[in-house]
Formats: structure tokens, sequence, C-alpha cells
């Protein structure tokens, strides 16, 4: 197993940004590895860092503006070689079918609540795992 996973979280609040990484710890399981998360405010950001590459996953805000993480994920799903994993934060479970539009793997709703969010993260880096192994 690879020593570290590295997580991009793109939220225009850093607020949400803040409750993503208390909610993963250290690691959001213990059969995956530890998390180090890298924090994009705007679209450019999120592009420049999946360009250079790297990213496991990507937890991305469906309520940021002006871009929101639904739009940005349809978006890298379309222009990213290799897209990693989405895991969507939306605003209500009734947008789960727009998460589904966006083509997000997984979807939970804010505010972040530890234990889903934790769970879902867990399952996309594990299923990043497998896909490499």
């Amino acid at each position: 197993m690879q020593a570290t996973a590295t997580v991009l979280v793109y939220s225009d609040n850093a607020g949400t940004r803040e409750q993503v990484r208390l909610a993963t710890g250290r690691r959001p399981a213990p059969d995956v590895p530890v998390v180090e998360f890298v924090e994009c405010a705007t679209l450019p950001a999120v592009l420049k860092e999946l360009e250079r590459g790297g990213i496991d996953v990507c937890v991305l805000d469906g309520e940021s503006s002006p871009v929101g993480g639904m739009g940005v994920c349809r978006q890298i799903k379309d222009e990213i070689f290799q897209c990693p994993p989405v895991l969507l934060l939306i605003g209500r479970p009734q947008d789960a079918w727009l998460a589904t539009w966006s083509r997000a793997e997984a979807a939970v709703t804010l505010p972040v609540e530890p234990v889903e969010f934790a769970s879902a993260l867990a399952s996309l880096l594990r299923q990043k795992h497998a896909l490499n192994a």
C-alpha cells in the first residue's frame, strides 16, 4: 500500500475545507493510507493541480461559487485524462441526481457528517488502490 494518499479539496469556503480535513483526520479508515490535502478555492487552481498529477481523490463542494463542484466535476471528467474519483458535497439529499449527472463517484450532504464522509472517502481510496494494484 502507498504511504500517503493525496486528496484535492475544492471549496470557496474555508470552513467547508476545514470540515473535510477534520472529518478525515489523518486517515479516514485503518486500511487506507494517511491523507495529505491539497486545498483549492478556485477552478483554475483545481485544473492546475490536476494537470500536475498525483491526486488520488477529489472532494468538490457543490455549493461553491462562482463555479459549483458539480460543474467542475463534469468538466474534469471530460478534460482530465484518467481523472481521479470524485466525492461531491451536496446541499441536500434531493440533489443526488445532479451528482449522478456530474459523473461523481460518490456524494454526501453538507454540513459534513464525519462518519458518513470518512466512509465515502475511504471507499473511493480503496477503489483507487484496487485499480492501481
